[in-house]
């Protein structure tokens, strides 16, 4: 751990001083990274994030996206509206089409199922509570997960899965007060609807429950990150299941009124600024996160807002000093890991339908109608 923290920081140092080249020089030329240096960078980004490669070109190759990225970084750190800081990450050396292919989904332009909009009909209260963080609640939010198979690392589309799994695991937990850790892997295998491994959606996963009367446990069904329908074992004890979905209004006062009162639930967005992400409040506009391009689901875990620090941001690739506003934001949890973003969590703005995040909520109904209960966000 001391050794991944030393890193860290002195990748930043020399990310800060790469900036410089980036920023331009007082003259009005722009000269760019010195050679030596984006090397010693790339050098450190490879021991934090164990890469290797396959040739000299390959490396060549991989170095001259990283330099891309480091510029691509500087942009967004200048466009931001919040408090996000943007640079070297796990994925600073993957293309942006890459990172797209590897770690989203298909672009959701067909639409969700026709899915009642059950919510619509119920009371909605005209406040919500100041900040809610379902990660307080004890029991309710399983750990990160990471979509790479565990021991081969190859890529598994399945973000759409995940986000499902934990909107299932923290309702159960707040209704019926057990920790479930449900089985991600049953959902690729036993998946009709979406292309497993190859991407999907929530409500393709939501339907898969439904259609399997349950989920097992990740325990006695645990993650391999492949699918193979012809391995589904639908069988398997289940130890949660659900009555139904439901799409919530595209309305962020109402979504945060949900939320608090029952629970965390799914959204999809345009991942597209969460590539070169390391923390804070992602602040975009329709231009840098178009709304219309959902291409990641994650669950989201809870809301809040404060003041932010004027002044230089270390780690970030810009160095300059920038009065930052307090922003109202979103909490999310994402499935990449818990060395990526905020221990495995991001931020985005709340009130400016930041890359697209009111469109497509949805969250599973794990309770009998008649039989609700109220619960208690924590503050």
């Amino acid at each position: 751990m001391a050794q991944t923290v030393h890193l860290s920081c002195l990748l930043a140092l020399l990310v800060a001083g790469l900036a410089e080249g980036f920023n331009g020089s007082p003259g009005g030329q722009d000269p760019g990274p010195r050679p030596l240096e984006l090397k010693e960078v790339f050098t450190l980004f490879q021991i934090q994030y164990n890469r290797s490669y396959s040739s000299p070109a390959e490396y060549a190759h991989r170095l001259d996206i990283f330099a891309r990225n480091l510029a691509q970084a500087q942009r967004l750190q200048e466009d931001d509206l919040g408090t996000a800081e943007f640079g070297v990450s796990p994925f600073s050396d993957l293309t942006e089409e890459e990172f797209g292919q590897l770690y989203g989904h298909r672009r959701a332009a067909a639409g969700a199922p026709h899915v009642g909009r059950k919510v619509e009909s119920e009371k909605w209260e005209k406040t919500v509570p100041q900040t809610c963080d379902w990660q307080k609640a004890a029991g309710v939010i399983s750990s990160v997960k990471n979509q790479p198979h565990p021991l081969t690392q190859e890529m598994c589309n399945c973000c759409w899965a995940m986000a499902a799994a934990g909107n299932i695991e923290a309702l159960w937990a707040i209704t019926y007060h057990q920790s479930v850790e449900v089985s991600i892997q049953q959902l690729l295998d036993c998946d009709r609807c979406g292309n497993g491994c190859k991407g999907g959606f929530v409500w393709d996963a939501f339907l898969t429950v439904l259609n399997n009367s349950g989920l097992a446990s990740e325990k006695d069904y645990p993650f391999r990150g492949d699918a193979k329908r012809h391995r589904c074992q639908a069988k398997k004890p289940k130890v949660a299941w659900i009555q139904d979905f439901i799409r919530l209004p595209e309305d962020e006062q109402k979504i945060a009124e949900y939320l608090a009162t029952h629970g965390p639930i799914t959204v999809t967005i345009n991942m597209k600024l969460l590539q070169q992400y390391q923390k804070g409040v992602i602040k975009a506009t329709p231009t840098t996160c178009d709304p219309q391009h959902l291409d990641h689901s994650v669950l989201l875990v809870g809301f809040g807002g404060g003041k932010s620090v004027e002044g230089r941001r270390p780690g970030a690739v810009s160095s300059q000093s920038r009065p930052r506003r307090s922003s109202s934001y979103w909490i999310l949890k994402n499935s990449w890991g818990a060395k990526w973003g905020e221990e495995g969590y991001f931020r985005l703005h709340r009130g400016s339908n930041t890359c697209g995040i009111t469109k497509y909520a949805l969250t599973a109904l794990v309770d009998q109608p008649r039989k609700k209960r109220p619960v208690s966000c924590p503050p």
